[in-house]
């Protein structure tokens, strides 16, 4: 089957990249990049805070983490882990 004038133009409408939309998304992400930064920043602020009044932050980000899974989760994974640790004699 032969392409069409008609059948061209609609190809060509359908995949033309408009300067403006493209613009849009681009400035969009950078936004976005630029937020994600500011956010990146602030939670240093508030760990070298946290540090400074003498908690260990490697310990908060732990508490973070968890706080994030299932209980069901940790209580597993913790089972296990005191299950090695008295294989090992370290319990």
């Amino acid at each position: 089957m032969k392409e069409t004038e008609a059948d061209k133009a609609v190809r060509d409408s359908a995949f033309r990249v408009t300067g403006a939309e493209l613009r849009a998304f681009i400035e969009r992400i950078e936004r976005l990049a630029a937020e994600k930064k500011d956010l990146a920043d602030q939670q240093k602020e508030v760990f070298a805070e946290a540090k400074g009044r003498g908690y260990d932050t490697k310990i908060i980000r732990r508490v973070i983490a968890l706080r994030k899974r299932e209980p069901d989760d940790i209580a597993e994974e913790e089972a296990v882990l005191e299950m090695y640790k008295e294989a090992l004699g370290m319990a």
